[in-house]
């Protein structure tokens, strides 16, 4: 099936990653944000912003592919791995042993010349269930060169006969609630980058996650890997083309 690529096409990724269902209504969230920070900063702090204490559900990170271009563009694909409860009237109707994590790549393009920062997300698993994409702009504000100015969208969809809108609803309240913690998230993160000395035992806490907090962690970095890897092996030489 074919999905529309004009709303979030980027000539620099691989164009068969962008095929979001054209056939199939999807729930639209727009956001726009004035961050107090510079946009140099910004762009520090969001490599650093995992682990805190607002995203616990955020287990690993992966860099799997990274470069800098002619016109000194820095191109990066992470993979994250992220918790996937499901609502409870979900859990009556889906099978026991549908996997509780989600796997999302993070595609992003950072512009120093212009100091910009464009970001693409999307979920490799349960695709089907449900699909997750979002866009970012993060980009110096014009009239207040010490800000930076962030717009996030996001597209929720489904292809569950019968419960799409339900699954849809559920999708869209979870990635407000979601992208609120990114956002503290990113405040924690530009407090440590400042220095911020009542933020540190918070972080340490973090780092000291339980035992089988860190063996979850462990295996699901090793499946999203093999993930990552699939999906990007028949196109590695296409990659951000």
């Amino acid at each position: 099936m074919a999905r529309p690529i004009a709303r979030r096409h980027h000539s620099h990724f691989p164009r068969q990653k962008w095929n979001l269902l054209s056939s199939i209504m999807v729930k639209y969230f727009v956001s726009e944000t004035d961050i107090k920070n510079a946009w140099d900063h910004v762009f520090s702090a969001f490599w650093l912003r995992y682990p805190n204490p607002f995203s616990n559900h955020v287990l690993t990170e992966d860099v799997v592919y990274r470069e800098v271009t002619a016109d000194h563009r820095l191109l990066s694909r992470r993979l994250l791995t992220k918790t996937n409860r499901l609502p409870r009237w979900a859990e009556r109707v889906f099978p026991t042993n549908l996997s509780r994590s989600v796997y999302i790549v993070e595609d992003s393009i950072v512009d120093p010349t212009n100091n910009k920062m464009l970001t693409f997300t999307w979920n490799l698993n349960h695709a089907t269930l449900m699909t997750v994409e979002e866009r970012c702009w993060y980009q110096q504000n014009q009239d207040r060169p010490s800000w930076t100015q962030l717009r996030r969208e996001a597209w929720i969809s489904s292809g569950v006969f019968g419960f799409s809108r339900p699954i849809q609803e559920f999708g869209l309240a979870r990635f407000k609630s979601n992208q609120t913690k990114a956002m503290k998230g990113l405040e924690y993160a530009l407090s440590n980058l400042h220095g911020d000395a009542q933020q540190r035992p918070a972080r340490d806490e973090v780092r000291d996650a339980p035992g089988k907090a860190k063996e979850t962690a462990m295996a699901a970095t090793e499946k999203a890997k093999g993930l990552a890897s699939a999906a990007s092996s028949t196109q590695k030489s296409q990659q951000f083309v």
